[in-house]
């Protein structure tokens, strides 16, 4: 980090150990290394232009433990299916867009993501690539797949077969085993609704206990065979609700850890500009009750989860306003709705919001709540920089909690300046 960073960091930390309990930080000692998870979308290959090359180029792959492929849709026939075969394993790299530098062939027993991510594993042989099942589209099916014991060994069969064998349809048997070393689970959400159309049921909240279980045991089963451990692992929402609704403490008998929701507080679907990934509830916040990452943490907690299974969630984007007046810094006034994005309005890149400070716009923090945004009299976003992630991993690490996970690895910068910096704090000793 350079001097300035060092700078920041140290006044965060400084504010950290002001406001938190030790014994967080005591019961750290003699733990595993924090965990460091990055999520790469499937979908980042196309309008993103962000193939697994820039993950390698950029030095993030040797700086994660973890790489979380999203997603595999769960069917309504009650299995795990690919949302995009030709993005998974059909389409071709150019050298240029491989990770080994070697273009792809047509005819080889492999291709598209997955055989970039079997290079990426080549060259970064510590990292630990999962699959994410489900996520805001693909978790329609989740409730109906995990209602029976026979519908839940069903699915996990599926999945298994599938990813972790590595039985691709119309490819040789296994062409793809060994590619992935366990699963995420990201329901979202049981109990509870997600994305408009999800099914969702009452039981959810015990049959998401049995469906951990049951992918445990059959994960169990084959590392017999294979002599391999199989991670698993969870999307852990932050809304304390939805952790009521769905959600037991048992659930952390059979996962490796769950991350934590630690954005999306706060959008432009709000009348008003808020933080979106706070690590407490600032000074003067509107609502009453609101989110924050102390809040979303303390919910797991109550439900008995182990700091050391608990890897909060940190944002690699920004949720913004325009047409906001009230004039003053901009935080928490009205708006006009969300602002433009490069990608859809409302968010963008902090790759993309790096750079408005340079056109007119101001950043302000709030060390004691620990956010940022920018304002420019008009826009407003709420992000996360390299400062405020280095306060965020000193956060984790004072509260023993067990790592960082980030979403998603496209929203970074060439240089993997986020990944870089919660990597460098986490790994201080």
């Amino acid at each position: 980090m350079r001097g300035s960073a060092r700078r920041l960091l140290a006044v965060a930390v400084t504010v950290l150990v002001g406001l938190t309990a030790a014994p967080g930080a005591a019961a750290a000692h003699g733990r595993k290394p924090p965990v460091k998870v990055g999520y790469f979308t499937q979908w980042g290959i196309y309008g993103r232009d962000f193939p697994l090359a820039k993950v390698e180029r950029s030095g993030a792959a040797a700086r994660l433990t973890h790489l979380n492929y999203a997603f595999g849709p769960v069917t309504a026939a009650g299995v795990c299916d690919s949302a995009d075969p030709w993005a998974d394993w059909q389409t071709l790299f150019s050298a240029e867009r491989s990770v080994d530098g070697v273009a792809d062939e047509a005819g080889q027993p492999l291709a598209g993501n997955l055989h970039q991510l079997a290079e990426l594993k080549q060259r970064n042989p510590a990292l630990r690539v999962l699959i994410s099942l489900g996520g805001w589209t693909g978790s329609a099916h989740f409730s109906d797949a995990a209602l029976t014991d026979d519908s839940r060994r069903k699915l996990v069969s599926s999945c298994v077969d599938l990813w972790i064998k590595g039985n691709l349809p119309g490819l040789s048997a296994g062409v793809a085993a060994g590619i992935f070393d366990g699963i995420d689970l990201d329901w979202e959400w049981p109990g509870s609704e997600g994305n408009a159309g999800n099914v969702f049921r009452p039981e959810d909240k015990r049959n998401f206990t049995l469906l951990t279980a049951e992918f445990r045991r059959q994960l169990d089963r084959l590392s017999r065979t294979t002599k391999k451990r199989y991670d698993l692992t969870a999307f852990l929402p932050a809304a304390p609700a939805k952790v009521e609704a769905g959600f037991e403490g048992e659930i952390f008998r059979h996962l490796d850890f769950g991350t934590v929701q630690g954005y999306d507080f706060h959008g432009s679907w709000d009348p008003r500009t808020n933080q979106q990934s706070a690590l407490r509830v600032p000074a003067g916040a509107p609502d009453d009750p609101d989110f924050s990452a102390e809040v979303a943490v303390g919910a797991w907690r109550d439900l008995g989860a182990p700091d050391r299974k608990l890897v909060l969630g940190i944002p690699y984007y920004g949720q913004g306003w325009t047409g906001v007046t009230g004039g003053g810094d901009g935080l928490f006034a009205p708006a006009a709705g969300g602002a433009p994005g490069t990608f859809a309005v409302g968010t963008e890149d902090w790759k993309v919001l790096k750079n408005l400070p340079a056109q007119g716009f101001t950043v302000h923090r709030d060390w004691r709540a620990g956010h940022s945004w920018l304002f420019d009299g008009t826009t407003f976003w709420t992000y996360d920089d390299p400062a405020q992630v280095a306060q965020k991993a000193a956060y984790i690490r004072i509260q023993g909690l067990g790592g960082a996970m980030m979403w998603s690895l496209d929203g970074d910068d060439e240089n993997a300046s986020l990944t870089r910096t919660i990597s460098a704090v986490l790994s201080r000793h």
